[in-house]
């Protein structure tokens, strides 16, 4: 029993220093989830810019606004995601070529 307990405490320990490892990781790259590339870079480039007091382009906190749309703030104004609105209108644009959409189920 008392090597079975020193395994598992030994597990824990690793478990507990990878996650915390993790956790650091992720404070180091602000956009973690994001793949590197323009976007990643230029969202990157631009906060970086406006916090740094060095910079011509920097905006107080005071000043700062930031408005999300897609994630619940804005839902409201349209409780429909842009994708259904897309589906939506692809449907009205090619069902005049398919009229067996009218009495067929989809498969």
């Amino acid at each position: 029993m008392r090597i079975i307990r020193l395994y598992r405490n030994w597990i824990l320990l690793l478990v507990s220093m990878l996650l915390v490892g993790q956790a650091f990781a992720a404070q180091s790259d602000p956009l973690a989830s994001w793949n590197d590339g323009k976007a990643k870079a230029a969202i990157t480039q631009f906060v970086q810019q406006v916090t740094d007091k060095n910079s011509p382009h920097f905006v107080p906190e005071a000043e700062r606004i930031a408005t999300f749309d897609n994630d619940g703030t804005l839902w409201s104004e349209q409780p429909m995601y842009f994708q259904v609105l897309f589906a939506l209108d692809r449907l009205k644009t090619l069902a005049p070529s398919h009229p067996e959409w009218q009495t067929e189920e989809c498969a």
